[in-house]
Parts: C-alpha cells; sequence; structure tokens
C-alpha cells in the first residue's frame, strides 16, 4: 500500500507539473506579427513642411521716388503689413505730417528732402532721414515694430526703419531713419521693421553709393543729398527723373 500510494504520490505529482509547464510558457509575451501596412489613401497627412512656411509678401502700396545726387531709388511700401511705418514715411515725406525740429514744430514741410545719407557701408546698406545728418536725429516722436514673418532681410534692396532697440520700458525707437540694404542681410529679422523693396535698379544706386569715399564713421566725404522724395499712388505713373546737371561750359580759348 505504501508503494502504490507514493507510486501514485509520484504520479500525481508528475501530472501535476506536466500540466503547468503551458500555462507558465503563455506568461511571456508573444512577438508581435509583421502586420501588412495600410494602403497609402488610408495613411494620416504627415505635416508638411511647405505647410509651415509663410508666403513672402508682395508690396502693394504707393511707390516712394527718392530722387539722390546719386540717381533714383523707387521703392514700393508694404502697406499691409506694416501701415504705421509707411503712413509715417509718407506723412514725413510730403509734409502732411507734424514734425518737431530744435523744439520748433514743422507744418507742411517736407522732411526728407535736402537730408543726407549719413552712413554707407559696402555690402550692407545705406542710411539716410536724419535732420542732424550725424544718426542722433529724429523726428520728436517714436513709434513701435512691425515685424512680419513674411518679410525678412532674405533679399536686396530691403527699405526699413533704423532703431536704437528697444527703450528701457521696450517701447519702440523707430522716428524718421531709414535705410536700404545692399545685400541680404538675414541677422537682421525681428529687428527692424520693413515697410518697403526697392527695385533692382535702386539696388545698383545703392552699390554705387555704398562705394564712396567715406570717413571712419562710414560718412560720404562728399555728402550725398536727397533731393526730393515723390509719393506715387498705386497704380500712376512715375514722375520723369530729374534733368542731369548741366556740364559746365568750357573757358574760351585765349589766343596766344
Amino acid at each position: 500500500m505504501l508503494l502504490n500510494i507514493s507510486t501514485s504520490l509520484r504520479l500525481l505529482t508528475a501530472l501535476a507539473v506536466t500540466c503547468a509547464i503551458p500555462t507558465f510558457a503563455q506568461t511571456t509575451p508573444d512577438t508581435p506579427q509583421q502586420q501588412t501596412p495600410p494602403p497609402a489613401n488610408d495613411l494620416p497627412d504627415s505635416p508638411s513642411a511647405v505647410a509651415h512656411l509663410v508666403a513672402p509678401a508682395v508690396p502693394t502700396g504707393p511707390t516712394a521716388v527718392i530722387d539722390t545726387t546719386m540717381g533714383r531709388l523707387t521703392c514700393r511700401f508694404f502697406s499691409k503689413e506694416a501701415p504705421i511705418a509707411t503712413a509715417n514715411f509718407v506723412g514725413l515725406a510730403t509734409g502732411t505730417k507734424e514734425w518737431v525740429d530744435e523744439n520748433e514744430k514743422k507744418h507742411r514741410t517736407r522732411f526728407y528732402d535736402g537730408t543726407t545719407f549719413h552712413r554707407v557701408i559696402p555690402d550692407f546698406m545705406i542710411q539716410g532721414g536724419d535732420p542732424k545728418g550725424d544718426g542722433t536725429g529724429d523726428p520728436g516722436y517714436f513709434f513701435q515694430d512691425e515685424t512680419d514673418p513674411g518679410i525678412l532681410f532674405d533679399v536686396p534692396g530691403r527699405l526699413a526703419m533704423a532703431n536704437s532697440g528697444p527703450g528701457p520700458t521696450g517701447q519702440g525707437t523707430n522716428g524718421s531713419q531709414f535705410f536700404v540694404t545692399e545685400v541680404p542681410t538675414p541677422h537682421l529679422n525681428g529687428k527692424h521693421t520693413i515697410f518697403g523693396q526697392c527695385d533692382p535698379a535702386s539696388v545698383a544706386i545703392v552699390t554705387s553709393i555704398t562705394h564712396v569715399d567715406r570717413d571712419a564713421n562710414d560718412k560720404p566725404r562728399t555728402p550725398i543729398l536727397i533731393t526730393h522724395v515723390t509719393i506715387v499712388p498705386e497704380g500712376q505713373p512715375l514722375p520723369p527723373a530729374p534733368a542731369a546737371p548741366a556740364t559746365p561750359a568750357l573757358p574760351p580759348t585765349v589766343p596766344h
């Protein structure tokens, strides 16, 4: 009996172990089966890099015709993207915006006519619009920046506002000074208001101006004047170019 009982116990033990093995094996996760990918049309749309790009803005406003002693600059405004800077430039250029000169308010006086390009740097830009002609002048007021992700310094000929960085309380420091780029200047992105685009012929004039003789402060030794600024409404023809200065007559020949 004892033998039979022992034998029976051994058989029962073996049977229990045999039944436990499959149960233990099922606790190990199966390797996921290779699945056939769904048709391409069923895949969710992946984010497109193009979708995140901002379409470049196109100037649609009036045109500033800036006649200088070295040629004409023709620049069209981004009036939708930079309405404050555009209105400021137009108002100063036409004399419809009041400004202050040495504590004296000016009315109906064209601000830019007779000012100079006081700072010119090759392969960079020309800067003007300062009534003092040394980089410290302003119209007696300031306004905030208008930066737009669709308008960058990625092409030559950008017409932009000069500033001195954010004020003590973060206010804008734009006034009357502006600059026109000769080449792309991406390091200026987000730092200056671009309010116009000048045509290729204007960029050629900018290049000529940047290569004049200048002093240690990048000021031309021979002043380059803005003789007149004309604002041309959208769709209207540009004014004729100013006549070239007459060539001085040669002195009469004195007979020997």
